[in-house]
């Protein structure tokens, strides 16, 4: 199901991300879509972590406790939450910032195109 957030929803990194396990954002990732999952974070569990765009130990803690405090584990192989954002992460945080009563816009945030990891650009 496609991500519908005014936060996500122009984000093809995102966007694949909701659908491919083999698209999931995990820690080293570098980019604009890291700094769109920052920003969520922030408005979802208070985290307070800089729109750098680079997912590093605060970020990875950040998206841990999201995924503690809602139970968001994958049951056919996890017995605890991870620090990845994957398919069944991302959904709720789309579903939880379409549930905000304002929705947020990506400020400063650059249009999601590319993935930077270890500072390479990757299309």
């Amino acid at each position: 199901m496609p991500l519908t957030s005014i936060l996500f929803k122009n984000c093809r990194i995102l966007q694949a991300c909701a659908v491919r396990n083999s698209d999931h954002v995990t820690q080293g990732a570098r980019g604009e879509h890291v700094a769109r999952i920052q920003k969520a974070l922030n408005l979802l569990d208070g985290a307070r972590l800089d729109l750098d765009g680079i997912y590093g130990p605060l970020t990875a803690s950040a998206v841990l406790a999201y995924k503690r405090k809602r139970h968001i584990i994958n049951p056919s192989y996890q017995t605890a939450p991870d620090n990845i954002v994957g398919i069944k992460t991302i959904a709720a945080m789309d579903r939880e910032l379409n549930a905000l009563p304002r929705p947020p816009m990506p400020t400063g945030i650059q249009r999601c195109t590319r993935l930077y990891v270890a500072g390479k650009a990757q299309h």
